[in-house]
C-alpha cells in the first residue's frame, strides 16, 4: 500500500516538473502569444461576419384558443408556420439561439363557421409575428401561406384507461396492481364512431427491473377524429416484495365408492409460496386445494402418489409442495351391522 501510494506521488511530481518547464519555456510563450493574437483576429472575423445581411427561417407555433371541449380538429391540421426574415447576422443568431417566441393566437370563437372549416391566410398572422421581430428585420415569406383547419362537433362518453405495455420487476419483487389518475376520461366523437370506442389506451411503455413503486405520466394513443380530455393520465405501478410463506393442506380423496376411504401417509403436505406482504396475512390453508381422484389412484403402478395441487390463489407464486410424494392406502370399509 505504502509502496503504491509513493509511486502515485512520484508520477505526479514528475508529470507536475514537466508542465511547468513547458509553460517557463520559450516554445511555450511564442504558442500562447500566437493564441492570443489568433483569439483576437478570429473576434474580429466574427463581428465583421455577423455584420452583415443575412436570411433564416424561424420556426413559430400556432394555438388555437377558445376551443369547446367537444371540438374535434383534423389531426393533420397545422401545427406551426415557418417565417423566412433578412436582417443582419448578429440578430438572426440572437433568434436561432437566444430569442422564445410566443405562439401566435387564432381565436377560435371569432373563426368557427357553419361549414366545419377554418381558413387563415398568412397575412392575418403578420401582425403578430412581426411584434415579436426587431424593427429592422424584414419578412420575406410566411409558409404556409394559407392554414386550413377542419372541424366537428363530437358526441361525449366517459370510458375507463386501459394500459397497454410490459412491466418487469427484479428478483423478489412483483407489481401489486395499476392505478390510473384518473381512471376514466372523456371521448369525443361522431356518435357512430364512439359507439365502437370501449376504453382509451395508453401509448406503450415497457419498464424493466422495478425494485419500487413507479409513477409515469403517458399519453393516451391518438385515434384518428376522436378526442380525449384529458389526453394524457398518471400510471402509478405498486411494488412489492415477496416474502415466503408456508401452511399446511390436507390431502382428500374425492369420487370414493361408500365402501372405500383414502389413507394418505403423510396426511397432510407443506406449501411453500411467495406472497406479497398485502396478502401475507390473509394466506390460508384452505386457499390452496389437493384432492385425490379414485380414478388416479387406481391407475397408479405403486403405492405412492405425486401431489398434484389443483387450485391456488391467484397472490401465490413459486409454489412448492413437500413431500412431492406420499404413501396411500384404498381402505376396504366395512359394512355396518343391521
Amino acid at each position: 500500500m505504502f509502496n503504491e501510494r509513493w509511486r502515485i506521488r512520484n508520477s505526479y511530481l514528475k508529470i507536475s516538473v514537466k508542465v511547468k518547464n513547458f509553460l517557463l519555456s520559450k516554445t511555450s510563450r511564442e504558442f500562447f502569444l500566437f493564441l492570443f493574437f489568433f483569439l483576437i483576429a478570429g473576434g474580429f472575423w466574427l463581428l465583421q461576419t455577423l455584420d452583415n445581411t443575412y436570411e433564416a427561417e424561424l420556426p413559430m407555433r400556432i394555438q388555437m384558443k377558445n376551443i369547446p371541449q367537444n371540438t374535434i380538429f383534423d389531426p393533420e391540421a397545422p401545427s406551426e408556420v415557418h417565417v423566412r426574415v433578412k436582417d443582419k447576422g448578429i440578430v438572426l443568431l440572437n433568434y436561432l439561439l437566444g430569442k422564445s417566441f410566443f405562439p401566435l393566437q387564432i381565436d377560435f370563437a371569432t373563426r368557427q363557421g357553419r361549414s366545419g372549416r377554418i381558413r387563415i391566410f398568412a397575412s392575418d398572422l403578420e401582425k403578430q409575428i412581426s411584434g415579436q421581430l426587431s424593427a429592422s428585420s424584414k419578412i420575406l415569406s410566411i409558409s404556409p401561406d394559407t392554414l386550413n383547419y377542419v372541424y366537428a362537433f363530437g358526441d361525449s362518453a366517459r370510458v375507463p384507461v386501459r394500459f397497454r405495455g410490459k412491466v418487469g420487476t427484479t428478483l423478489q419483487h412483483h407489481v401489486t396492481d395499476t392505478l390510473f389518475s384518473p381512471d376514466s376520461v372523456t371521448v369525443y366523437a361522431p356518435a357512430k364512431q364512439l359507439r365502437r370506442i370501449t376504453a382509451a389506451l395508453t401509448g406503450s411503455l415497457e419498464l424493466t427491473d422495478l425494485s419500487d413503486t413507479t409513477t409515469r405520466q403517458i399519453a393516451l394513443t391518438p385515434v384518428r377524429g376522436v378526442k380525449f380530455a384529458p389526453n394524457s393520465v398518471s400510471v402509478t405501478f405498486p411494488v412489492e416484495m415477496y416474502t415466503e410463506k408456508t401452511v399446511e393442506v390436507p390431502l382428500r380423496g374425492v369420487n370414493f365408492p361408500p365402501d372405500k376411504a383414502f389413507c394418505a401417509f403423510p396426511s397432510k403436505v407443506n406449501v411453500t409460496f411467495q406472497v406479497g406482504a398485502k396478502h401475507f396475512r390473509e394466506a390460508r390453508p384452505e386457499d390452496f386445494i389437493i384432492h385425490v381422484s379414485y380414478e388416479e389412484l387406481l391407475r397408479a403402478s405403486s403405492g405412492k402418489y405425486k401431489v398434484v395441487l389443483k387450485a391456488s390463489p391467484e397472490y401465490a407464486h413459486q409454489i412448492r409442495l413437500t413431500p412431492e410424494e406420499v404413501d396411500f392406502l384404498i381402505e376396504q370399509i366395512s359394512p355396518h351391522a343391521d
